[in-house]
């Protein structure tokens, strides 16, 4: 049995589904009937979109000369960067620029994003991003698939399809995980807490998909949910619900480490230092680890040689150093 709102809803709002099972106590569907009032009223608060995201599309850091890396953004609308209003605020021109910075190359930005984007609908911003080769590709994606409730084994299985697909072209792929919708004020407990423990599920088996499927993931939820709990007015943009320029810019600054560090270590060359070996982990123990202390990177690693240990594949955490990027310092799109 399934209770769900209009299967329909207007562009910019969030569709929340929920799930009961076939037998409801009557306890049971007085929290059901809690909870989907909730959904209501989160549907209600949250406005409708004015406008979409400003496109960023272009060369950053001209000035270098060279050919351009080409960078890649996919994803829901917090890769596409709905919540702003100019091109330099949205997270695509903040990587583009820091990464252009920290290579000393022109980047070429191409951004796919769609806003409401779910997992299992990611592929067809894949098969364009394919023909224009990317050498590195950063997806953003999970909130909707939280929201939309619509299976995370799915969700998953189509994101590690996508990261497969890129990687098999040469492409580095940095995934920032599901992040915390605990923090959204329109939705309220009990829902909100339901919506944070989805999102840190997802977190982790997105973790465990990615890095099998030869990409690196950054882990989002808790790093930007206290912070944002903080300061909303000043992290979230007018509809509460998306990023507000700070809000990306902390995003952006959190990624970009990784992004600069896939494209100057090629995956398959990482192995473990032996002044790193501590963090070092099987897989499925870096992906709790890395949900518990957000901002935390978890790649594939070699250990003596070897991929895989006892408890399955090696994986690396990094708390790598980032430093603010800022929207106000970006003039470089051509």
């Amino acid at each position: 049995m399934g209770a769900t709102e209009n299967t329909s809803p207007k562009p910019g709002w969030t569709k929340i589904v929920l799930y009961s099972g076939s037998a409801i106590t009557a306890a049971g569907a007085a929290a059901i009937g809690v909870l989907l009032g909730q959904a209501e009223l989160a549907r209600r608060t949250i406005p409708l979109a004015e406008a979409p995201p400003p496109r960023a599309d272009g060369i950053y850091g001209a000035k270098f000369g060279g050919g351009p890396v080409r960078l890649a953004l996919l994803g829901d609308s917090s890769a596409a960067g709905l919540g702003v209003y100019r091109a330099r605020q949205t997270p695509g021109a903040l990587i583009a620029t820091g990464l252009s910075r920290r290579l000393g190359r022109p980047v070429r930005l191409r951004n796919y994003a769609v806003v409401g984007c779910t997992s299992p609908r990611l592929g067809y911003q894949v098969e364009e991003a394919l023909d224009a080769r990317p050498d590195v590709a950063v997806i953003l994606i999970g909130a909707n698939d939280v929201t939309h409730r619509s299976g995370a084994g799915a969700a998953v299985r189509h994101l590690a399809d996508a990261v497969r697909r890129l990687r098999l072209i040469d492409a580095q792929v940095v995934v920032g995980t599901c992040p915390d919708l605990g923090s959204v004020q329109p939705i309220q407990p009990p829902l909100r807490w339901l919506a944070g423990l989805w999102s840190r599920q997802l977190a982790q088996a997105q973790t465990v998909a990615v890095v099998e499927a030869g990409g690196w993931t950054v882990s989002l939820g808790s790093l930007l949910g206290p912070r944002f709990a903080a300061q909303p007015h000043r992290m979230f943009s007018l509809d509460r619900y998306h990023p507000s320029a700070d809000g990306y810019a902390l995003a952006a600054s959190v990624l970009l480490p990784t992004v600069v560090a896939a494209m100057r270590t090629p995956i398959a060359k990482l192995q473990a230092a032996e002044s790193g070996v501590h963090g070092v982990r099987s897989l499925p123990q870096a992906a709790v680890e890395a949900v518990r202390h957000a901002g935390t990177e978890v790649s594939r690693v070699r250990v003596a040689g070897r991929d895989r240990g006892p408890a399955g594949r090696w994986a690396q955490l990094r708390r790598r150093v980032w430093e603010a990027v800022r929207p106000h310092e970006i003039q470089e799109q051509t």
